[in-house]
């Protein structure tokens, strides 16, 4: 699939295809990941891939409990159907589905710094803002592989817990949890916010 076609292609996608993705396309797809910039040059970047269904639930455990107040509070908010409000009606009840029901999950880490969560300056971001660069080439290669993926940002000390579940180091830290799978064929097709170049692009000033 040629570039520009897969970054207008990527979408996420929140249910799966009962299909496992085959050992070496996951293998591409991780590899693509890896030729990401790097902060310092060190790629200090791992991936705990979860597959068997045991592995899945021991590392998507906490995802239910950070949900399911979320949930409360959407079923009161949920009146307008905006754009936004159309997406947390798909996306916060698939929060563990999404996931559990994916191919593969993938899980990034990233070796931290002392700043990283407490910035003293934009610099101080370089490894999270490396690892997001990590995160964008697997979406758009599992694009041009045919599949898909969701992603869930952990909520409080869900990514700490995940990390220790699957045995992470200390200073490792979990961006985001990666579903991999083929997508169905009824997945729902949300409302995208649609904007252009010609109106985000700003010639010399503001």
């Amino acid at each position: 699939m040629e570039l520009y076609e897969a970054i207008y292609k990527r979408q996420t996608t929140r249910d799966f295809k009962d299909k496992l993705v085959p050992d070496d396309v996951l293998e591409r797809i991780i590899n693509a990941g890896l030729q990401a910039p790097t902060h310092e040059h060190l790629r200090n970047w791992e991936f705990v891939i979860l597959k068997d269904k045991e592995d899945k639930r021991k590392g998507l455990q906490f995802i239910k409990k950070g949900t399911e107040p979320q949930l409360e509070i959407l079923k009161q908010i949920l009146v307008d159907g905006t754009a936004q409000q159309k997406m947390y009606a798909v996306a916060m009840p698939r929060q563990y589905s999404m996931l559990m029901n994916a191919s593969h999950v993938i899980l990034p880490f990233f070796k931290s710094t002392s700043g990283v969560l407490n910035p003293s300056c934009v610099s101080s971001l370089n490894p999270i803002a490396s690892i997001w660069c990590v995160i964008e080439n697997i979406f758009l290669s599992a694009t041009a592989e045919g599949l898909a993926c969701s992603m869930r940002i952990p909520v409080g000390e869900e990514g700490k817990n995940v990390a220790e579940v699957v045995g992470a180091p200390e200073n490792y830290l979990l961006p985001c949890y990666i579903g991999l799978g083929y997508p169905a064929d009824d997945t729902p097709i949300v409302e995208q916010m649609q904007y252009t170049a010609e109106q985000k692009i700003h010639i010399g000033k503001w």
